[in-house]
C-alpha cells in the first residue's frame, strides 16, 4: 500500500495539464509580440514624420532671430524711441522640471517681485512649453555675473542679450510716439506667429503701434547643429533678419518743449500743423506720462497711481479729449452764410446784449454786458459778438450748419496717423432723434450757433480747422510721420501729402471775410486778443473762444472767484500765422483757462515768435 504518495503530484504530471500551461505560455508571449509588432509598427509607419523630426530636432534647432526695431527721430534729429543693449533672465518650461521650487531658489542671485512673478504665470498660460519666456528684463551687473557662476543649478534658464526700447524725452514725447509692451494672449492669438517668432515686444498706443509693421521688420533664422547637452556646434543655414524701419516724424523737439513750457503747468493741449503739409510740428497734452516704465510690465502700483491721478495723465487729451469749440467755429459760420447767400460781410445785425426767438422770453445773452451795438460780419469776428450768431444760427438752420461745420472737418476724426482719435460731435436733427429720441429744439440751434450746446471738438481738430482756413478750404490729412527710411539700403520713403474733399465753401469773399475778421481778433483796434498780436512783427490771424462747463440760470450773474477751479471755463484759440502763404497753424485748449484771450491767445503768441526765431536760425545755419 503506497500511503505515502502526493496525489497533487500526480497531478502535476498529467500529460494534458502540462500540454494546456505550454499552450498558455505560449499564447501568451505570442500576445506579447504582437503587442510589440503593433507598437513598433505605430512608431514607424503612423508616427514616423514626428519622432524623425524629434530626432533631428536632438540634432538641428531652428532659432528664430528677431529683427531689430527701428528707430524714431524727430524733424531736427533727436532720437525719441531706441534701442538699448541689456540682460534678460529666460527660460523654456518643458526643460525646467521644477519651476516653482527653481523661481524660489533664484531670488537670492535674481530679485523677483511679485509683479514680476505674476505677470510670468500669467504668461506660462498663453505660451508653448517649448518657447522661450522671459523671468525678468534689464538685469543688473551684479545679477548677471551672480547668476552666472550659479547657472549650473537651474537647467532650463540662460541669460540672453537683448535690445529694449527706451525713449530718451521720456514724457515730452510720450502721448505722440507711445510705447511697446509685452505681447499679451490676445495680440498672440492674431498675429503671425512666424514673422513674431523670437519677438516678445509690440506697439501698444502712438506711432509705435500704427506704425508697428513699418518698425517691426522681418524675422530670420538659423539652423545650427547642437549636441545632447544642447551646446551649439555649428551653423547649418541661415537668414538675416531684416530691421524695421526707422521713422522720422515731423515733431520739431525744440517747439515740443517750448510748447510744453508755455502750459505752465496747466492742463490741456497744443497742437501745431504746417498748413502746407500737413505735417505736425507739435503734439502737447499735460499732464503727460512717462511711457519707458510701460516697456518691460509696470507695477500694479505706479499703473494705479497714474490711472487714479485727478488729472489723469494716461489721457491723451490733443487726440481723445472732447470740448465745445465755443467761438472759435464763428469764421466758420461767417464763411458759409455769405457762401450760402444768407449775409453780406458789410450788413450789421444790432447786439442789444441778448437775442431773443419770436414769441420767446427767454433771452440768449452776449457775453458783452453792455452790447455791442450794430456789428457787420469782420466785428463780429473781431469782437466775437453772440448775438450775431443767434440771428445768423437761427437763418441757416440746424441741417445746413451742421453740413458746414462737417465740411470743415468736425464731428469726425481728422485721419492723424495715431490711433484711437475721437471724432467729436456736430449735432443735427437727425442725430438727436436717435440718439436722445427727442425733437430738436429752436434755441438748441442758437447755442450751436456760437459753439455751446451739443457740440464737441478734440485740439487736433481745432488744429485741423486752422489749417484749412489758412489754405483757405484745401483740406490736408495731418500726419505725425513725414519719412520712412531703411536702416540696410538706405532708402528714403516721403509720406505723401493726402488730400480731403475740399470744404463747400467756393467764394473768395467768404474766406476773404474769415481771414479778414480772425486777423482784426489778434492786430484790430477792438480784437477779443488784440493785446497778445499789436506788437507782432509778422501778420497773423486767430479766434479766441471759451467753453462753457454749466449753464448759469436765466438773468444771473457769477463771479469766476465764486467757481472752483474745475468748473470755470476752458479757454481755447485757434490760429495761423503768417497771414499770407501760412506756415504753422494752432489748436490750443487750457482746461479751465477761463479766457481764450487771456490765456490761450498768449500761448500762441509765444509760440510764433519761437517759431519764426527757430526757422531764421536754421535758414541761416543751413
Amino acid at each position: 500500500m503506497n500511503s505515502g504518495a502526493n496525489p497533487r503530484r500526480e497531478s502535476n504530471r498529467d500529460p494534458a495539464s502540462f500540454r494546456g500551461r505550454i499552450l498558455f505560455a505560449i499564447a501568451g508571449m505570442l500576445l506579447l509580440v504582437a503587442m510589440l509588432i503593433a507598437r513598433l509598427a505605430y512608431l514607424q509607419l503612423v508616427n514616423h514624420d514626428h519622432y524623425t523630426t524629434l530626432s533631428l530636432e536632438n540634432r538641428l534647432k531652428v532659432l528664430p532671430i528677431p529683427p531689430t526695431r527701428g528707430l524714431v527721430y524727430s524733424r531736427d534729429g533727436v532720437v525719441l524711441a531706441e534701442n538699448r543693449a541689456s540682460f534678460a533672465l529666460e527660460f523654456v518650461p518643458e526643460k525646467t522640471p521644477a519651476l516653482n521650487r527653481a523661481l524660489a531658489e533664484i531670488q537670492p542671485y535674481v530679485s523677483l517681485s511679485a509683479d514680476q512673478l505674476s505677470r510670468l504665470r500669467s504668461e506660462l498660460k498663453q505660451r508653448r512649453r517649448f518657447d522661450t519666456i522671459t523671468v525678468k528684463e534689464n538685469l543688473s551687473e551684479q545679477e548677471v555675473a551672480v547668476f552666472s557662476v550659479n547657472r549650473y543649478r537651474f537647467p532650463g534658464f540662460q541669460i540672453a542679450g537683448r535690445l529694449t526700447r527706451h525713449y530718451p524725452l521720456g514724457a515730452e514725447t510720450g502721448a505722440v510716439v507711445g510705447y511697446v509692451g509685452r505681447i499679451n494672449e490676445e495680440e498672440l492669438r492674431r498675429l503671425d506667429q512666424g514673422e513674431y517668432s523670437g519677438t516678445t515686444h509690440i506697439g501698444k498706443e502712438g506711432i509705435e503701434r500704427s506704425y508697428e509693421t513699418e518698425l517691426h521688420g522681418r524675422v530670420g533664422y538659423q539652423t545650427v547643429e547642437v549636441n545632447a547637452q544642447g551646446r551649439v556646434l555649428r551653423v547649418v543655414e541661415s537668414r538675416p533678419p531684416v530691421p524695421g524701419r526707422n521713422l522720422r516724424l515731423g515733431i520739431d523737439t525744440r517747439l515740443q518743449r517750448e510748447a510744453i513750457k508755455a502750459l505752465d503747468g496747466q492742463k490741456g493741449a497744443i497742437v501745431a500743423i504746417e498748413p502746407a503739409t500737413g505735417s505736425v510740428l507739435a503734439f502737447v497734452t499735460n499732464p503727460a506720462f512717462d511711457p519707458n516704465p510701460f516697456v518691460n510690465g509696470i507695477s500694479v502700483s505706479l499703473y494705479d497711481s497714474l490711472r487714479n491721478a485727478p488729472d489723469r495723465p494716461l489721457f491723451n487729451r490733443a487726440l481723445q479729449g472732447l470740448y465745445p469749440p465755443g467761438s472759435t467755429i464763428k469764421p466758420l459760420i461767417a464763411a458759409g452764410a455769405i457762401e450760402l447767400g444768407l449775409r453780406d460781410r458789410r450788413a450789421a445785425t444790432f447786439c442789444p446784449s441778448f437775442f431773443q426767438l419770436p414769441g420767446a422770453s427767454h433771452k440768449y445773452r452776449c457775453w458783452q454786458k453792455a452790447g455791442h451795438g450794430s456789428v457787420d460780419m469782420i466785428r463780429s469776428i473781431a469782437e466775437s459778438c453772440d448775438v450775431y450768431y443767434y440771428a445768423l444760427a437761427r437763418d441757416m438752420g440746424i441741417d445746413r450748419m451742421h453740413d458746414l461745420l462737417v465740411g470743415f472737418g468736425l464731428g469726425k476724426p481728422t485721419g492723424i496717423d495715431l490711433p484711437a482719435e475721437l471724432g467729436g460731435l456736430v449735432p443735427s436733427r437727425a442725430w438727436k432723434q436717435r440718439a436722445r429720441k427727442l425733437p430738436w429744439f429752436p434755441g438748441e440751434t442758437l447755442l450751436n450757433g456760437i459753439g455751446q450746446g451739443f457740440m464737441l471738438t478734440s485740439p487736433v481738430q481745432l488744429a485741423h480747422v486752422a489749417s484749412i482756413l489758412a489754405n483757405r478750404g484745401r483740406v490736408i490729412v495731418p500726419h505725425v510721420v513725414d519719412l520712412l527710411e531703411s536702416p540696410q539700403a538706405g532708402e528714403q520713403e516721403q509720406v505723401h501729402v493726402v488730400e480731403a474733399p475740399s470744404v463747400p465753401v467756393h467764394q473768395e469773399e467768404a474766406w476773404n471775410a474769415a481771414i479778414e475778421g480772425m486777423h482784426e481778433v489778434v492786430q484790430g483796434e477792438r480784437g477779443t486778443a488784440r493785446a497778445t498780436g499789436l506788437d507782432a512783427a509778422y501778420q497773423y490771424a486767430g479766434k479766441t473762444g471759451t467753453a462753457q462747463l454749466f449753464q448759469i440760470a436765466q438773468d444771473k450773474r457769477i463771479d469766476v472767484k465764486d467757481i472752483t477751479k474745475q468748473l470755470r471755463d476752458h479757454a481755447l484759440f485757434v490760429s495761423f500765422a503768417p497771414l499770407e502763404q501760412p506756415r504753422i497753424a494752432l489748436g490750443i485748449v487750457v482746461e479751465n483757462g477761463e479766457s481764450g484771450a487771456h490765456t490761450a491767445a498768449p500761448i500762441a503768441r509765444t509760440l510764433f515768435d519761437f517759431y519764426f526765431a527757430l526757422k531764421g536760425q536754421d535758414d541761416a545755419s543751413g
